[in-house]
């Protein structure tokens, strides 16, 4: 998506506007461990420039920053990414993007608060990091879908060894995807809008 440039900006812009046909809105927390793609996903899905509050990585990362996986990133979120996405005429999803490094996990429960639903985004290099943020949804109780980043350098398994892997119950969908394309990430939202909806249908009829 080719994002304009704030200085050329010379008015408002149309797609920055909601759509005045918008009756509900909903927070999405796009969650995971460092350098796994949450802010590509903001920043690809968005239908508004982003807010994104990125810092150039310094040496005094060293040793406290986990870039196992991610040795080209040089910038990294240090409070959130902010994105908007109209799902349909009537429904829009304000999107929150955490940041990955551990020593800034404090702020999720800020992040969480309010939340309908969270992308949890996998890097298959790094599984071990999804447990804690899985964890920390549950406790927040937070409903998740599961999005898997096909890197081109990550090794590709099977959603079913996954799922195995992550220890994760058959009812919490689990979707790959390329976090660069908008359409991918949008269908990422699609499926835990479906999930979200599944689950708000299950609670009317119990």
């Amino acid at each position: 998506m080719d994002f304009k440039s704030s200085d050329t900006i010379t008015g408002p812009r149309t797609e920055d506007h909601l759509p005045h046909t918008a009756q509900a809105a909903a927070k999405i927390v796009i969650v995971g461990g460092f350098g796994v793609g949450k802010t590509t996903m903001v920043g690809s899905v968005s239908e508004i420039k982003p807010l994104t509050t990125e810092e150039t990585m310094t040496q005094a990362g060293i040793g406290v920053d986990d870039n196992y996986g991610s040795k080209s990133k040089t910038a990294t979120t240090v409070a959130m990414d902010f994105g908007r996405i109209s799902i349909t005429d009537q429904l829009v999803l304000y999107l929150f993007g955490t940041p990955g490094q551990e020593r800034f996990w404090f702020l999720w429960n800020g992040l969480f608060e309010g939340a309908l639903g969270a992308v949890v985004l996998v890097d298959t290099r790094r599984l071990e990091v999804s447990f804690d943020v899985m964890g920390r949804l549950e406790e927040r109780g937070v409903p998740f879908v599961v999005a898997v980043n096909d890197f081109p350098d990550a090794p590709r398994y099977a959603l079913d060894e996954l799922r195995q892997a992550l220890d994760l119950a058959e009812e919490i969908p689990i979707v790959r995807c390329d976090a660069r394309r908008r359409a991918s990430s949008r269908d990422v939202l699609m499926t835990l809008m479906s999930f979200l909806h599944s689950l708000a249908m299950s609670a009317a009829s119990t």
